[in-house]
């Protein structure tokens, strides 16, 4: 296990932990919370040994192979696959050898043969290539250079070299920044088969809450450790701000202003399933009122001041992108769809399938192709996206961008303004270009929804926003009168403030009638069909080329074999552990059986003792119950790995 004694570890003059006790268990997965600049980055350095504590102890078992993203990548000419596999160092050092050796050196040829079959060598291509298809990647992009992709695609690589690496400690900063929806679900599922111990800094809520088992909290030095994911970590965190009554007047305040908002909300709410999934969501912020008080943010959306309906119509359009010499490259077509006064949209659809397209097209920075787009009279749009951060004057302040929007308006209005956007002090007359990439996207939100618009386009709003942030944006956007589009990878905030759904999916937008549970069963089924598809082309070019030399079908009938053992082994494994909690339950409740057969039991002399047995048998039925669920479950994923490879 890792166990740390008495930690203090400072930057600069800043103390970010003060003699702080921790320990995460083998096989642990274990979500690092906290405020930006609280030190987690700071705690993963520490554990990987590139820096000191500054008094204390930290033990980590000396066998364990740790393993973290790296951040910079210099191997921009290596196809992206060879790329990934070259994270299995100790494979890619085994190759190296068996190259090197003579050979005349028969037994020494031998042993790094079977050294290299025992460390999965002729199954690391496929298992790269699953790790790059599940973050993404299409089969024609795995032998392209590194090079070639943007920064967002590049992290993506490094993320898949460091899950193709054997590890037994994995540390996963913001896994999810550059993932959309269906490659961070996809990583989801990876993690849950992960045998080893897994520590991840996400501010992405709903990713934490379905990853982690345990919470540790940068609060006020310590690190505070809870029971639990997000949500189990939100309910006992701010039971304990109730308990020590911090802020309670505000708390009080917020609270009352959550119940109102919700109580309109739920009054007028539809019974679709979107609807719904909604009220659910907003209910949950009334447990957090005491945290988003604390925190100091507390953004509002100015109302704006008309609501044409419908505010913008797309009639037929095809829309995409012209080369210079003037060829048009279609991204969508015949698209046809409205943007009523009031409506609150999230827009889905895998990567690349062309959502920020749509929503350059809705903004009017990207032209039509064909068709019409007929904007209301009115229409007021603020859009949203990662390059309006590169638009921040970097020399200039919070309060010296606003003062160019609104040079008549009092600078006490603008600076408390400023305020609820986590702009307060000194920050509001610092330099924008040493502010973190929070700050930035803080602040470009804060300028355009000043401008008071009646149709937001929202694409990643909350990427590099810290958890506290993102609550007080999901709380402002709820609360937002006007229209709303929203392209985003965070579920919370999706389930948060829209209404209902469309997918951008086959080079064309519908309206998608379902919530995000469906979303995800569409994407298993959308995935499961473009396997097949891909398979029948594989089976048709493997046909027109002939039959295939034996040597060469054994070898891939046994790289079939391996994959498929490799699926189950940890399914099997986790089967096994949950049959042996499932006995040691069952032999439990059989002696409790036997205690509550006895009438004795019932006399007033062991009352204590008849409550404590009744008790205890209640809370081990259910979890009897939630183990042979879970059993099921993995039976079903087990016969499923098994049809996947028998197709």
């Amino acid at each position: 296990m890792i166990r740390a004694s008495g930690i203090v570890l400072r930057r600069g003059t800043k103390v970010l932990l003060d003699d702080a006790d921790f320990v995460v268990n083998p096989g642990e997965r274990v979500g690092i919370v906290g405020k930006n600049g609280a030190g987690k980055s700071t705690l993963f350095a520490l554990l990987e040994g590139r820096l000191d504590p500054d008094a204390g102890s930290l033990e980590i078992p000396a066998a364990w192979r740790i393993v973290s993203v790296e951040q910079e990548i210099h191997e921009r000419d290596r196809p992206a696959r060879e790329f990934v596999i070259d994270g299995d160092r100790a494979l890619r050092g085994l190759q190296a050898r068996r190259e090197a050796v003579d050979p005349a050196d028969g037994q020494r040829i031998a042993e790094l043969e079977q050294a290299l079959i025992e460390a999965g060598a002729w199954t690391a291509p496929s298992r790269a290539e699953q790790l790059l298809a599940g973050l993404g990647f299409t089969p024609e992009q795995w032998m392209s250079p590194v090079g070639s992709f943007s920064g967002g695609w590049q992290m993506r690589l490094a993320l898949a070299r460091a899950l193709m690496a054997p590890s037994d400690l994995l540390l996963l900063d913001e896994p999810t920044n550059h993932l959309d929806l269906d490659a961070m679900l996809w990583l989801e599922r990876w993690l849950a088969g992960y045998p080893g111990t897994a520590l991840l800094i996400s501010h992405d809520t709903e990713f934490l809450d379905a990853v982690a088992r345990a919470i540790l909290h940068f609060d006020h030095g310590k690190l505070i450790r809870y029971r639990g994911g997000y949500e189990d970590f939100l309910e006992q965190r701010s039971e304990r701000l109730r308990q020590s009554r911090l802020a309670w007047e505000r708390q009080q305040k917020e609270t009352v202003r959550l119940q109102g908002f919700i109580d309109r909300f739920k009054a007028k709410a539809t019974k679709a399933k979107q609807a719904q999934s909604r009220v659910k969501a907003l209910a949950r912020m009334e447990k957090l009122a005491p945290i988003h008080a604390e925190s100091g943010i507390t953004i509002r959306i100015p109302e704006p001041e008309a609501m044409p309906d419908p505010l913008l119509v797309l009639d037929g359009v095809s829309t995409g992108y012209r080369s210079a010499d003037g060829d048009a490259r279609k991204v969508l077509a015949n698209v046809t769809l409205m943007v009523r006064g009031g409506s609150r949209i999230g827009i889905l659809g895998v990567n690349g399938a062309g959502k920020s397209t749509l929503i350059k097209t809705i903004s009017g920075e990207l032209p039509v192709l064909e068709g019409g787009r007929n904007a209301s009279r009115g229409l007021e749009i603020g859009y949203f996206a990662q390059h309006q951060l590169d638009m921040l004057d970097v020399e200039s302040t919070p309060l010296q961008h606003l003062l160019r929007i609104e040079p008549q308006s009092r600078e006490q209005d603008l600076r408390n303004y400023l305020g609820g956007f986590g702009f307060s002090g000194d920050t509001v007359n610092a330099p924008v270009g040493p502010m973190s990439g929070g700050e930035k996207a803080r602040l470009a939100l804060a300028l355009i929804v000043r401008q008071k618009p009646n149709l937001l386009l929202l694409d990643e709003p909350s990427n590099h926003l810290d958890v506290e942030t993102r609550e007080a944006l999901a709380t402002a956007l709820a609360e937002f009168g006007g229209s709303m589009l929203l392209v985003s990878h965070d579920r919370h905030l999706l389930r948060t403030t829209v209404d209902s759904f469309w997918i951008v999916a086959g080079g064309g937008v519908r309206e998608f009638d379902g919530d995000l549970e469906d979303y995800r069963a569409w994407l298993a089924d959308h995935g499961s069909q473009q396997r097949a598809q891909e398979r029948e082309e594989r089976n048709a070019q493997q046909d027109a080329a002939g039959a295939v030399d034996r040597r060469a079908q054994r070898r891939v009938e046994a790289e079939i074999r391996q994959q498929r053992a490799v699926k189950r082994r940890p399914l099997e494994q986790r089967i096994n552990k949950v049959e042996t909690k499932m006995e040691a339950a069952s032999r439990r409740l059989a002696e409790l059986d036997t205690l509550i057969a006895d009438t004795g039991l019932y006399s007033d002399e062991r009352r204590d003792e008849r409550l404590r047995v009744l008790s205890e048998h209640g809370e081990l039925s259910k979890q009897h119950g939630a183990l042979e669920e879970e059993w099921l479950l993995l039976q079903e994923e087990l016969e499923a790995v098994d049809r996947e490879f028998s197709d």
